[in-house]
């Protein structure tokens, strides 16, 4: 499915049927894909030489219904082929005439946005159900992810018992995960560039027979593949700073609907880690 996805394997596998302005279309986005995927049809036409219908044809000849859907294939097509340096560049383009600042959190909103287009409840509620009934639960994210990984152990330490966030350093990471089995769950969270090793754990988990449920951006990501129920957040990669304000969105909605289906235990365990920080002084009175 991936693959069949892939916009640049699209162009590879039908440039032989191309005209000869579509393949000079074609041969620009193999050797600048990291620019065209943020350019309109027609600054594409202007650079290439040819008219903005000649790009539009391009799409639908590589089977899209219109530019707009090529591009987005485009995005999502180089997500794990642009390099760190290539997102900077991406940032660099930005004109400081324009306020940049305000364009950049209007993604953010944006991508949250989609994120409660796509977002299926009866999902949220099966997989509040899976972390509720598993003996174990395991939370795995990996470089940028671990700090998703991070948070969303942390709460889910204050609604259930035996959360274990998979931490990267001296311990190898198999060292927390000898243990796991089919009565438990491995959560994984994955944005691009997607980390390798996440994947070498996630199958070992499935090895084990644990049940397996992921974060990530999209139906082609190569987890979403791997487990048993996946939450889409939708993400853009248009500076070199991973924007995680979706997946932070839809870590917190998931964490609200488990602490509701089992309000009495939350209630009964923040009234005693009050009187615990209460004790211990964990919080300033006088502020």
């Amino acid at each position: 499915m991936h693959k069949k996805n892939d916009l640049l394997i699209r162009i590879e596998e039908n440039y032989i049927r191309l005209s000869k302005g579509q393949k000079r279309i074609a041969e620009y986005i193999l050797e600048n894909y990291n620019k065209v995927a943020f350019m309109t049809a027609s600054v594409l036409g202007d650079i290439v030489g040819v008219s903005e219908s000649t790009v539009v044809r391009f799409a639908n000849a590589l089977g899209y219904d219109g530019y707009p859907k090529l591009q987005k294939g485009l995005q999502e097509s180089i997500k794990t082929k642009l390099t760190t340096v290539q997102r900077f560049e991406l940032s660099k383009e930005n004109d400081p005439s324009e306020n940049y600042i305000k364009k950049i959190m209007s993604y953010d909103i944006n991508n949250i946005k989609k994120t409660i287009d796509m977002l299926d409840e009866d999902l949220i509620k099966k997989i509040g159900d899976s972390i509720h009934s598993a003996k174990r639960v395991y939370i795995l994210g990996m470089r940028s992810s671990s700090v998703l990984a991070n948070y969303l152990g942390f709460y889910l330490n204050f609604i259930r018992e035996d959360v274990n966030i998979i931490s990267i350093g001296v311990q190898d990471v198999f060292d927390y995960l000898f243990k796991i089995g089919e009565d438990d769950l491995l959560i994984a969270i994955s944005f691009p560039r997607y980390a390798k090793q996440t994947f070498e754990i996630v199958n070992f988990a499935k090895s084990r027979k644990a049940k397996l449920v992921g974060l990530t951006d999209s139906e082609l990501s190569p987890l979403y593949q791997l487990v048993d129920d996946c939450l889409i957040a939708k993400y853009n990669m248009n500076t070199f700073i991973d924007s995680l304000v979706a997946p932070m969105s839809l870590i917190n909605a998931l964490i609200i609907s488990l602490s509701i289906e089992n309000k009495d235990s939350v209630e009964k365990n923040f009234n005693d880690l009050e009187n615990l920080w209460n004790e211990y002084k964990i919080y300033n009175p006088n502020i």
